[in-house]
């Protein structure tokens, strides 16, 4: 139980983020949602261990983002997988239903897909509308560390997506 109700309550307030940010580590809607599943499933498990020593908010992410970070890893190509898939064109990602008739949304998750993890990780919760404080609490860094990492970040992205752009 959160002293804000029910452990229902904290999964239905923080659900539609977390739907958000599985979409920007997984391309693949059944995997996605699997791994919205599983963020779920570790909130529900980490909650009674939670010492409320940062914001729900944070707690929330922290946890997410770790698991989001496990789904990747474990779904690491092999290296030989690797070097085939680079004559293969990577096909359009399939938009979600409620991103269907956004495709500047689309176009933001696959250049923010295409990023490293590390910068992945600051935009994701900065579109989140996470403070520097708090993104500096979820990844155990400073908040001078979160600005220039996110600054590094927000220019590469817009490369990303400047170079998707040119003709």
């Amino acid at each position: 139980m959160t002293s804000n109700g029910s452990i229902d309550d904290l999964l239905a307030r923080h659900e539609p983020a977390l739907r958000r940010l599985a979409a920007s580590y997984e391309r693949d809607p059944a995997l996605r949602e699997d791994l919205v599943q599983e963020m779920l499933f570790a909130l529900f498990r980490a909650l009674p261990g939670w010492r409320r020593e940062c914001s729900e908010r944070t707690f929330v992410y922290r946890v997410a983002g770790n698991r989001a970070l496990s789904h990747l890893a474990r779904r690491r190509p092999a290296l030989e997988d690797l070097e085939r898939a680079e004559s293969v064109p990577d096909p359009a990602p399939l938009p979600e239903a409620a991103a269907a008739a956004s495709q500047e949304h689309e176009t933001l998750l696959v250049a923010l897909r295409r990023l490293p993890i590390s910068q992945r990780q600051l935009l994701t919760m900065a579109l989140e509308g996470l403070t520097p404080r708090e993104i500096a609490e979820v990844l155990g860094i400073t908040d001078n560390n979160v600005a220039v990492r996110l600054t590094r970040a927000r220019a590469a992205l817009r490369e990303l997506l400047a170079a998707r752009s040119r003709p």
